[in-house]
């Protein structure tokens, strides 16, 4: 096997200017001394900011997150606003689509005299549907346009054959955040207000009370009707209970009452060879469904799709109302943001490699890019060395393991070539309308995709977006510029508080790649058992560990922490911070770590992580985050990977008794 030389940084203590080395990184004013980091890391490197900062009238949270998207809004809003005096963008430039698209989504004023004269050819046509086959071409239609219906297409890379590009079938319909809200007792409340907005929805669109109420009362009997056959959050982490595919003959004698010729004939395609069915039950329920509903229902349900679909580009009681649901409702936000960062998200949604060049050339440090292309290097690096020491994986495993890293397609700051947009038409009709334009552009780019190999340059993220992923398809981690950004990364900082942050960020995209998801794909991305029986299940032992462990933190009240769902993310965190360490200890080249501002390089990796994670939430918004989201609350993202490191104990002398303490055979200790 190839021997792997962990790379020194070229970032080490005694390169930096003497403003790096006084610059420790992390926010002195945010520590709270007070609070003993033995008992509370989160608390100590935080508590002054807890207690000092508001959550926005317009936001369900705050934290770092949200403090780089702020600055970033500000960015995308110099750019927007320059771009928008340009009276003499050449049509069908890019700068025209750009200017246009942001114009219009800002005009509140032509959106409230227009009403609902954008949405009324969809609501016409499906008034004209007499029949099963009309309501099958006109759902087709309407998906054509990113609007939901009874059923969801999409073109994807196959699970087990990466580089072919296949076609998805899944669940959909489903108005509520996850299929538990249709029948647990707990969101009972969540469900009657869900009732009522849409009642409302339909008086804005000119329904008497009467008829609103009955057309609420039609859309939440199939909506839940549909959630019986749906898998909930938990159950889709499985990507083998998700991998079903049929073949033609199979999809049209499993599910005979849908003309899935004329569906996919109408998409503007033939019916697929093969399909997979991410959902099976869902679709047999459908399959019933389809004929036990009756047209006139089917035509409500349809309805409500292309009203909640376009509320948020329409009047301004559409906004409102949409607003009063998902936003204060299922968020608890008490006020609507500004338009013009509602503009600039949808900008960057439709338009986003665009509106991503822009902000490239404008904002984005390409010193940044380099320093942050070493650190990938170093945790790669670490990664290696502590697959090397895994007594818990065979020399088999770990030969495939490293291959998975030999692999790695790494993608930072933007795309080496930009999406053409040239067959994109963005007019001054309405907000909706090029929003509809945009869905449908995007829909074309994905079907011509069917029959083509998989473009593993493609990102799935727009530039300036403040995020990271890994897909366990490609085999790929990428980083946007939009995150390369203060508190995640300074350049103007030692190591150890970037290592902490940004070097954890890395670690925890790389981790995903090990996983509980991840672990089931190989190294060109396939999911394919690559562990040998006993390594597999000596890995998902140890996931049953950090399972128990977020399962007993409770979030509020009596709601704790779904550690099933959660798993890959703190997983992920936990190999993350861990190879994120050991990167900043290499880049020491053996030497002692500097104290800066009388933390030690170690003690001030481990406040920047805390530090990073620092976020206010409205209780709606947790329990929401709970039910639904595969992320932990970002105080135990702080400190529940530091309690399973016995680098953290040393760090700060961490005894039992103390609050961070967790005893030696509860330690989760994976990657």
């Amino acid at each position: 096997m190839q021997k792997y030389i962990l790379l020194a940084s070229t970032l080490t203590f005694a390169g930096l200017s003497l403003a790096q080395k006084n610059n420790p990184g992390i926010n002195l004013a945010y520590i709270d001394s007070s609070v003993s980091p033995k008992n509370d890391i989160y608390k100590f490197a935080n508590g002054k900011w807890l207690k000092t900062q508001q959550i926005p009238a317009s936001d369900g949270a705050w934290g770092s997150f949200n403090e780089i998207a702020e600055r970033n809004i500000n960015n995308l809003k110099n750019i927007l606003s320059e771009v928008s005096k340009d009276t003499k963008a050449v049509a069908g430039s890019d700068k025209q689509k750009l200017r246009d698209f942001y114009l219009i989504a800002m005009d509140s004023v032509k959106a409230d005299k227009d009403g609902i004269k954008p949405i009324s050819a969809d609501l016409v046509a499906i008034d004209a549907i007499k029949s099963k086959d009309d309501l099958l071409k006109t759902s087709a239609n309407l998906n054509k346009k990113g609007i939901a219906g009874m059923i969801s297409f999409y073109v994807y890379s196959d699970f087990k054959n990466s580089n072919k590009n296949a076609c998805y079938l899944m669940q959909t319909g489903m108005g509520l955040p996850d299929k538990d809200f249709y029948f647990e007792a707990q969101y009972e409340s969540i469900k009657n207000e869900y009732e009522n907005h849409i009642a409302r929805m339909f008086e804005c669109a000119g329904n008497y009370p009467e008829s609103a109420k009955f057309n609420a009362t039609t859309i939440l009997k199939i909506e839940t009707e549909l959630a019986k056959g749906s898998m909930n959050a938990i159950e889709q982490r499985d990507p083998n209970k998700q991998y079903n595919p049929y073949t033609k003959a199979e999809l049209l004698s499993k599910i005979p009452n849908i003309n899935w010729n004329l569906y996919f004939s109408t998409l503007g395609i033939q019916t697929p060879d093969t399909i997979i069915l991410n959902q099976t039950a869902f679709y047999d329920a459908l399959n019933n469904l389809i004929n036990s509903i009756s047209i006139s229902e089917w035509k409500i349900f349809l309805k409500w799709n292309v009203i909640k679909s376009a509320a948020p580009y329409l009047s301004s009681k559409f906004v409102k109302e949409d607003f009063s649901f998902n936003g204060t409702v299922l968020t608890g936000m008490k006020a609507m943001k500004p338009r013009y960062k509602n503009a600039q998200r949808t900008t960057d949604e439709a338009l986003g490699e665009i509106l991503g060049k822009f902000y490239v050339e404008k904002y984005f440090d390409a010193d940044a890019k380099k320093r942050v292309d070493v650190m990938v290097d170093n945790l790669i690096a670490a990664y290696r060395e502590r697959i090397e020491t895994r007594d818990w994986m065979s020399k088999e495993t770990k030969v495939q393991a490293q291959l998975k890293l030999d692999k790695l397609i790494r993608k930072l700051g933007y795309p080496d070539k930009w999406l053409d947009y040239s067959s994109l038409n963005i007019g001054t009709t309405s907000y909706w309308s090029n929003i509809s334009a945009s869905k449908v552009f995007q829909f074309k780019r994905m079907i011509d995709k069917i029959g083509k190999p998989v473009d593993r340059m493609e990102w799935g993220m727009t530039p300036p977006t403040v995020n990271a992923y890994y897909n366990p398809t490609s085999n790929e981690i990428a980083f946007p510029a939009g995150i390369m950004q203060v508190p995640f990364f300074d350049a103007s900082a030692d190591d150890a508080s970037n290592y902490g942050v940004m070097g954890s960020v890395i670690g925890h995209e790389l981790t995903h790649g090990f996983d509980d998801q991840g672990a089931q794909f190989d190294a060109d991305g396939n999911l394919k058992m690559w562990w040998t029986e006993q390594d597999y299940k000596n890995f998902t032992d140890k996931t049953k560990l950090i399972i128990e462990q977020f399962n007993n933190y409770v979030a509020i009240d009596t709601l704790h922490v779904k550690g099933e769902l959660t798993q890959g993310e703190n997983i992920a965190d936990l190999g993350g911070l861990t190879m994120a360490y050991y990167a900043y200890k290499k880049s020491l080249n053996g030497q002692k770590s500097p104290v800066i501002a009388g933390f030690t390089g170690e003690q001030r990796f481990f406040i920047a992580w805390a530090q990073g994670w620092k976020t206010l939430m409205r209780d709606a918004y947790l329990k929401r985050m709970i039910a639904t989201n595969p992320h932990s609350p970002g105080n135990f993202r702080a400190i529940g990977p530091l309690s399973n490191m016995p680098e953290f104990y040393e760090a700060f002398g961490v005894k039992e008794g103390d609050g961070m303490y967790r005893p030696v055979e509860k330690r989760v200790n994976i990657w």
